[in-house]
């Protein structure tokens, strides 16, 4: 599939999904935004695909909006139901991002800021470098966060560096960003690309149907109670338990030898 704004790339199982507007420092215009929509719709329904890599090209992760497209906007006043429908290509990015049944990962290579720090946050995974930096930067032109922001960043940093950095507008820095948990792994930029892979390539080839289940809960799982979550987990144990890839894997354990999952 072919794309003005992104470069979708499939190879041994990854999808790897570019935002490719370097020279705006990948900011979504409308066009990135329909043809983002249309990306995670072809990545769900393509069975080879079994994880999904999400980059920037150039300098930057994702500046959110283009702000020469909202300048432009902004000089009129738009009425509230304008508004709202032109949050529905975001609103269908950050949701199918949050419930692609298959992993998700962010290869955070510069600046996510605004909406761009809301997509990493997206992701199921984040693996960035050293000049990977976070901001919300909504506050610092009197926005309120309309890409989700304030239900994903306390669920990944707690609630009282959320409320720092949404009160603030400051930045994040790398470093800090690992040590609050927002980066799974920080590594130097010249690696970034060959950790993320070989991440991605590693849950690619586990067992489908496990992961997709365990993804599910995962997030389901927060607004359960514990007893509830408890049945939960056994009816999908039971579900991988009469599947051919756990027989696979027993088997494999047995034979020392690398399981080939299949998905069944």
């Amino acid at each position: 599939m072919a794309f003005e704004t992104l470069i979708l790339d499939k190879k041994e199982g990854v999808a790897l999904l570019t935002m490719n507007r370097p020279e705006r420092m990948n900011a979504f215009n409308e066009r990135m935004e329909e043809e983002f929509v249309q990306a995670l719709q072809d990545i769900e329904k393509d069975e080879a695909v079994k994880v999904l890599v999400v980059t920037g090209a150039g300098k930057a992760f994702c500046t959110g909006a283009d702000v020469a497209r909202m300048e432009g906007e902004e000089r009129r006043i738009r009425g509230a139901e304008e508004i709202r429908r032109g949050f529905k290509n975001i609103q269908a990015i950050i949701l199918g991002l949050h419930k692609l049944e298959k992993p998700t990962i962010a290869m955070i290579n510069g600046p996510a800021v605004g909406g761009g720090f809301d997509l990493a946050c997206s992701c199921d995974l984040r693996i960035g470098s050293e000049k990977a930096r976070f901001m919300v930067a909504f506050t610092r032109i009197g926005l309120f966060p309309g890409w989700g922001g304030t239900w994903l960043y306390p669920r990944i940093i707690g609630i009282p560096k959320a409320a720092e950095m949404l009160f603030t507008g400051d930045f994040m820095e790398a470093k800090d960003a690992e040590r609050y948990g927002l980066l799974n792994k920080l590594v130097p930029a010249a690696d970034l690309e060959k950790e993320t892979m070989s991440l991605a390539r590693r849950i690619a080839d586990g067992p489908p149907i496990a992961i997709r289940l365990a993804k599910m809960q995962l997030y389901k799982g927060l607004g359960m109670d514990l007893e509830t979550a408890l049945k939960v987990a056994a009816a999908m144990e039971t579900i991988t338990l009469t599947s051919e890839d756990h027989q696979e894997g027993v088997r494999a354990f047995r034979e020392k030898r690398k399981p080939q999952y299949k998905g069944k």
